[in-house]
């Protein structure tokens, strides 16, 4: 079952049980119980999320990564569970096909971008990043990473294929971007294919790098080979090209970031490193920083030039 598949029978189920619960409350005359209803199957997800938010401000420690503040907490959670909702109660369950890639009659010549999403998302994460990058001309390539819950080698054909399908259009090696566990798809596919100079640069947001606090729960197979400093990631970083043979990597990570933590775990060793400030993990996707580097680097020119 495909993540837009999943994520429609969740919604469906959320929507029966908020239907039983309004029509039940209304005919007891609990006209408060029945709005209740409503605001629970929306926003009951924020209750996961500030537990999240509280276990990464309590297990901080000694990352060299600026302490959030409660202040930052506060508003990184109250974003995060809006981003989440739209993302994964509409855009990811019915609009995984509405943006179609970008790739326009004269990309001959001129750098794409491959968007690579994380767990338990697809393609339709990157429809903002897609509309944006159209309207701009930019060829453009959104891939979705199946089996779910497969092993992240699985998903290597697929980021190559993608690769591929820019290189034929456009003859330039295209930019990619990846965010939470798609930057470690790449990483894979680095390190299967050795395709390193195929690729421009690779941007990654929020990708545990070295893990996560929060995969010691996971029940799947790609989560659990992201737990913080496990034997998976440890094998990864054995088998891929070595910093300086791999394309330029630039990592974004975030004090606020409620999946990935500590916050210094989605930074890569030799790769160029940003923190983004109040920022869930989700929602860092959609930060301006975040794309406004892609356009700079997009306007860079090719590595070895001059």
């Amino acid at each position: 079952m495909g993540a837009a598949r999943l994520e429609r029978v969740l919604v469906a189920l959320l929507a029966t049980v908020a239907v039983l619960w309004v029509g039940a409350a209304l005919a007891q005359g609990h006209p408060g119980l029945a709005l209740l209803g409503v605001l629970v199957p929306m926003f009951g997800h924020g209750a996961v999320l500030g537990v999240e938010f509280v276990l990464l401000a309590l297990l901080h420690g000694d990352d060299p990564a600026p302490r959030a503040t409660p202040a930052e907490l506060l508003r990184a959670w109250r974003r995060e569970t809006w981003t989440a909702l739209v993302v994964f109660g509409w855009r990811q369950p019915f609009r995984h096909d509405a943006v179609p890639d970008h790739l326009p009659d004269d990309a001959r010549g001129r750098r794409g971008v491959v968007l690579v999403h994380g767990f338990l998302c697809n393609r339709a994460l990157w429809n903002p990043w897609l509309e944006r990058l159209r309207a701009a001309n930019v060829p453009c390539v959104a891939v979705t990473l199946d089996p779910v819950f497969g092993p992240i080698e699985a998903y290597a054909p697929t980021v190559d294929a993608a690769v591929q399908r820019l290189l034929d259009v456009t003859g330039v090696p295209p930019l990619v971007v990846a965010h939470s566990m798609g930057g470690l798809a790449v990483r894979e596919w680095l390190a299967q294919s050795r395709r390193v100079r195929d690729v421009h640069a690779v941007v990654t947001i929020g990708t545990p790098h070295h893990g996560t606090w929060l995969a010691r729960f996971a029940f799947s197979i790609n989560a659990r080979q992201m737990r913080w400093r496990g034997e998976w990631l440890a094998a990864l970083a054995q088998r891929e090209p070595p910093a300086g043979e791999r394309p330029p990597f630039v990592c974004f990570y975030g004090h606020c970031d409620n999946i990935v933590f500590p916050p210094s775990t989605a930074v890569l060793p030799g790769a160029a490193s940003h923190h983004v400030r109040a920022t869930g993990h989700v929602d860092m996707a959609f930060d301006d920083a975040v794309f406004a580097e892609v356009q700079r680097r997009l306007a860079l020119p090719p590595r070895g030039s001059r």
